[in-house]
């Protein structure tokens, strides 16, 4: 098998373990949270040296007067943190990443009702409700997960109705591109004189930038357009059923089912299967790989560094066809 599907096996099987070890935040979080997966394990690439990046959503609930209630107590909160923090120690895997700093709990009403707003950056709602659809995987509570994604998007498709047999889903794209970017921008904000550490840590951090960040974000435009391409519109339930998917199987589906796209898509999982061997590693290790001045050579050189924001740029011009939808992407 490639890496692509040994990740996915390896991935699958410590899930299904993590999973059965957080009875005590399954029952807390019933009928009213659930907890995601995101980073390698929600984009069901995970290693033995990955650690758990994970959310927790409550569902929307109605208190007296009309005003919205926490639908986990804040209690309650520090209990399913503390089951995933003893279950994830149970597995053997790494801590989780800022000592716990983004482990956070959110209701959905907060990742819609802040869509758009100066606060949705600000208190990370953006990234929550993005990862949520883009790269996330269920942990605890699989309805209450389904119906935030559900919520999560009908906002992005709130016009679908009066433009359902042409329907570009541009609201959700640019979110989607402003995710990228702001990737981006943090990267470089973040670039200063620094110690021969912490250099490290910038180019390896540009590396997973330049691959799985950005499969994440490109792999759902690329499904999108490619639906777009093949119908002339894109329907609520195309955007679940890609929410549904990790980024590489969002690429394979679209060689599958829309065979003209294969040889655009192929040096997508090419370059992708190449980062994922890079990447088979203890971080401290690739931490010492990238300190080195000849960092490219670890990758092949620095063409290789590129491939594959090279084929996903290729893929979109080819995929787009100069499309009404490719326009709203570039303009």
């Amino acid at each position: 098998m490639g890496q692509i599907e040994d990740r996915r096996a390896y991935t699958g099987a410590k899930l299904s373990e993590l999973r059965g070890k957080l009875a005590k935040a399954a029952d807390l979080c019933a009928g009213k949270a659930c907890v995601y997966a995101t980073g390698s394990y929600g984009r069901l690439e995970a290693s033995e040296h990955s650690d758990l990046d994970a959310f927790i959503v409550g569902k929307a609930a109605e208190g007296e007067g009309g005003k919205t209630k926490r639908p986990l107590s804040r209690l309650d909160e520090i209990c399913v943190k503390a089951d995933l923090i003893t279950a994830t120690n149970n597995l053997g895997l790494p801590p989780f990443d800022g000592d716990g700093e983004y482990l956070e709990f959110y209701s959905v009403d907060d990742l819609v009702k802040r869509l758009g707003t100066p606060e949705d950056d600000s208190l990370n709602t953006f990234t929550a409700r993005l990862l949520l659809v883009l790269e996330s995987t269920c942990l605890v509570e699989d309805a209450v997960y389904a119906e935030a994604i559900d919520t999560v998007l009908a906002p992005y498709w709130r016009d679908f109705q009066d433009h359902a047999k042409a329907f570009a889903p541009a609201f959700l794209a640019n979110d989607i591109l402003r995710l990228w970017r702001t990737l981006c921008v943090n990267y470089e904000a973040r670039t200063s004189p620094e110690s021969p550490g912490k250099r490290a840590k910038r180019r390896y951090k540009n590396y997973t930038l330049k691959h799985s960040r950005l499969l994440t974000c490109y792999s759902a435009i690329l499904e999108l357009l490619a639906i777009h391409s093949a119908r002339n519109t894109v329907t609520p339930e195309d955007a679940k059923e890609m929410a549904a998917t990790s980024p590489t199987e969002r690429i394979f589906r679209i060689m599958e089912e829309f065979p003209k796209h294969h040889e655009a898509c192929k040096p997508i999982i090419d370059a992708y299967e190449q980062f994922l061997a890079v990447t088979d590693r203890r971080k401290a290790d690739l931490l010492n790989a990238f300190a080195s001045s000849s960092s490219p050579d670890l990758v092949g050189g620095r063409d290789a560094m590129e491939a594959l924001g090279n084929a996903v740029s290729a893929a979109v011009a080819k995929i787009g066809d100069n499309s009404r939808f490719y326009r709203l992407l570039i303009v």
